[in-house]
């Protein structure tokens, strides 16, 4: 029951995040054709302090929020579970407004000191206003995770998408012809509609889940004990992401400035800079959307199923999690490895085969890093985490500052590669002293390996002797992408990496997704 709930909330949230993602796309390409590289790394400057104010304000509670609403439910203690909410909502709502107030202050100050970069300093401040609501908003969310109702979650994550959309469609074109520095201001006018929107449907879907579960019993958790139990968890998984966020930050800001070091010029480094992180990264993550779901339904589901002592649960959950991201990851590496060129001409009208061939040589790792991200935060591993997160943060900053400027873009994706495998060794080693997991390499690399290998080959073949010149360019990829797509999940079945009863649990719980309570009992 629980296994099926862990699937189908994931299920839940790859549908809206896939929707979110392709949206994202399009929005992308549009911000990319009228901005250009320059433009969009200007933009992406933005993130990392929007990162950072999340971080300090809302990300440790958040998470906190939703594992112990997982205890408290498990527990059957539901009036425990609304009180944690609401005084989780009302610490980060006041972080939010000091957070907001600080960078509305130093906005300049950010921009000119920090990211050498003046054209921000108004976006900052424009982004000040939305940071309140993200802060509430997100507690709300981790609510909904908490109690494994994802279908909240994933129709917020939609619905936001589609206003920060509509928004920077209908306002760019009146701030597009004052330059660059208006331009991105226009796209962070966007982020902050989508925030206050979110807030508002959140907090709306939750008054109607109350209201439809009608009276639960009071609160047994004094409020001395609720404060204490929230800190105490939210301290630890606060600081470990203030932390990644400041180094983060830190790096973001230094790439630009070492690319010049490396002989470009300061338009140049930062179109290198916007091809990296605004266009080639978000095509990488593309493909994670369901590791990401299941990443997030996988901090409740664990941290009840530790609560009431289930750990051979614990154990299948994670093999079987670990299993699905191997497989997506190598999948995933084929696609950009085999068509990095052709994706960055169709899609961004730019040639980024070289970052998107390196890119993917790292999907396997990279997506098996979000799914042991979600089983360590549900084991309470977040003192863990803080330190590993120190060590590839610094080892990634440690390439940026000294390699680049001899070697270029290459330098900073070598270093992030050395870094997530080491990250992935370590948090590997924690899971096996701490749960029965078992490691199936033939399953989990090898197999997976020789099936992409094989559907890349075919694909690449049939691609440059048939598919471009019959079909063109963008419809060509397109084809080959599904060829592969294909081929994978036919050789993966075949060579026994996902057997039928795994296939017949996912169609079942999608199945038990739309059931009703009592066709869900009669059929038990």
């Amino acid at each position: 029951m629980a296994k099926k709930g862990i699937i189908s909330g994931a299920i839940v949230l790859t549908v809206a995040g896939l929707i979110t993602r392709v949206l994202g796309f399009a929005y992308r390409i549009y911000m990319s054709n009228i901005m250009g590289a320059e433009g969009i790394g200007l933009y992406q400057l933005v993130f990392p302090v929007y990162s950072l104010a999340w971080s300090v304000t809302c990300a440790g509670f958040t998470m906190t929020v939703s594992k112990l609403t997982a205890q408290e439910k498990a527990r059957g203690e539901h009036g425990n579970a609304f009180r944690i909410l609401w005084r989780s909502v009302t610490i980060t709502t006041a972080l939010g407004v000091i957070a907001a107030a600080l960078i509305y202050v130093f906005a300049e100050g950010i921009a000119s000191t920090f990211f050498s970069e003046a054209r921000i300093g108004l976006s900052f401040k424009i982004l000040a206003v939305g940071i309140p609501f993200m802060s509430a908003g997100s507690c709300v969310r981790g609510y909904f995770f908490g109690v494994q109702e994802t279908t909240v979650p994933a129709l917020n994550q939609v619905l936001e998408q589609l206003v920060r959309m509509a928004v920077i469609f209908f306002i760019m074109g009146f701030f597009l012809p004052y330059g660059l520095e208006y331009a991105c201001a226009a796209a962070t006018i966007g982020i902050v509609a989508e925030e206050i929107f979110s807030f508002g449907f959140i907090y709306f879907m939750f008054k109607s889940y109350r209201e439809a579960n009608g009276e639960v019993k009071k609160a047994s958790m004094s409020e001395r004990k609720t404060l204490s139990t929230i800190l105490t968890m939210a301290a630890p998984l606060t600081a470990n992401r203030v932390a990644g966020s400041l180094l983060a930050t830190l790096e973001n800001a230094l790439i630009p400035r070492r690319l010049q070091a490396f002989g470009m010029s300061a338009s140049a480094a930062m179109s290198a800079y916007g091809q990296i992180s605004g266009m080639a990264m978000p095509l990488i993550y593309f493909p994670s959307a369901f590791l990401v779901s299941l990443s997030i339904s996988l901090v409740p589901a664990v941290s009840e199923a530790s609560a009431v002592g289930q750990n051979s649960r614990i154990g299948y959950t994670a093999s079987k999690s670990l299993l699905f991201s191997c497989i997506i990851g190598f999948c995933a590496a084929v696609m950009f490895m085999t068509f990095s060129k052709e994706m960055g001409l169709v899609i961004y009208k730019q040639d980024l085969s070289g970052s998107l061939f390196l890119f993917g040589v790292m999907c396997p790792l990279l997506y098996m890093q979000v799914v042991i991200s979600g089983i360590l935060n549900g084991l309470g591993y977040q003192t863990f985490m803080f330190i590993n997160s120190l060590i590839s943060s610094a080892i990634s900053i440690a390439f940026v500052y000294f390699l680049t400027p001899i070697y270029g873009v290459n330098a900073f994706i070598a270093g992030w590669f050395i870094s997530l495998a080491v990250v992935c060794v370590f948090e590997v080693g924690k899971l096996k002293t701490s749960i029965d997991l078992r490691i199936d390499f033939l399953s989990w690399f090898l197999k997976p390996a020789l099936c992409a290998a094989v559907s890349g080959l075919l694909a690449r073949v049939a691609a440059d002797r048939w598919l471009f010149q019959a079909l063109g360019g963008a419809m060509g990829l397109l084809s080959a992408v599904i060829m592969i797509l294909i081929i994978y999940m036919t050789l993966i079945v075949a060579s026994g990496c996902v057997s039928v009863k795994d296939l017949r649990s996912v169609a079942d719980s999608v199945k038990k997704r739309n059931m009703s309570p009592e066709e869900e009992l009669a059929g038990a």
